[in-house]
């Protein structure tokens, strides 16, 4: 019996901070002025990351499963969702989003090298089998447009013309979506 109850106390105090879930809400000044307040919500016993991006008509919010590997972003003027497969060499883990966005909330963020970038063009392809996405991008995505983008290399035509929709996360990563057509 003193063996059980041992087992349990330590799994307790070893397993839980590995199954915890973490949330940090961060508000950053704007260069015109305004606010952008930023929510990470990590669930780690399901490896799931929700990143809101409140900053009024261009608000995005987006789901990273990391365990079927895309992410989802849904901007709020766009009324569509935008699916990508994730790039496991330039997002980070889910564990190094957590610490990172911890230390960028008690303002121990690296000032350093500026946020990876990674470039996406959206497709004219609808996404339509959802199941493939994971249930959490189903639910954001399903009923409104929904289209697959690809990751592009270097500089492409619509990152020049300035078509593209850019979603930084703190200072991590830049994701630019642009589109190959009407979006």
């Amino acid at each position: 019996m003193k063996l059980t109850i041992l087992l349990a106390a330590f799994l307790a105090v070893f397993l839980t901070p590995s199954l915890a879930d973490d949330s940090v809400t961060l508000t950053n000044q704007g260069n015109d002025g305004g606010s952008v307040h930023q929510t990470v919500n990590i669930n780690n016993g399901k490896n799931i990351a929700n990143i809101d991006t409140n900053a009024g008509w261009n608000s995005i919010n987006s789901i990273w499963d990391y365990n079927t590997g895309f992410i989802a972003l849904r901007p709020f003027a766009k009324k569509s969702c935008y699916i990508h497969r994730m790039n496991r060499n330039v997002v980070p883990s889910i564990q190094e989003l957590a610490r990172l966005t911890k230390e960028k909330k008690d303002n121990k963020g690296p000032a350093g090298p500026p946020p990876r970038s990674i470039q996406y063009t959206v497709t004219s392809a609808k996404a339509e089998n959802f199941a493939e996405y994971g249930k959490p991008i189903e639910a954001m995505c399903r009923g409104v447009p929904s289209y697959v983008a690809q990751e592009v290399q270097g500089n492409d035509l619509f990152f020049s013309l300035g078509g593209c929709m850019n979603v930084g996360l703190l200072f991590i990563l830049d994701v630019h979506v642009c589109a190959g057509f009407q979006i």
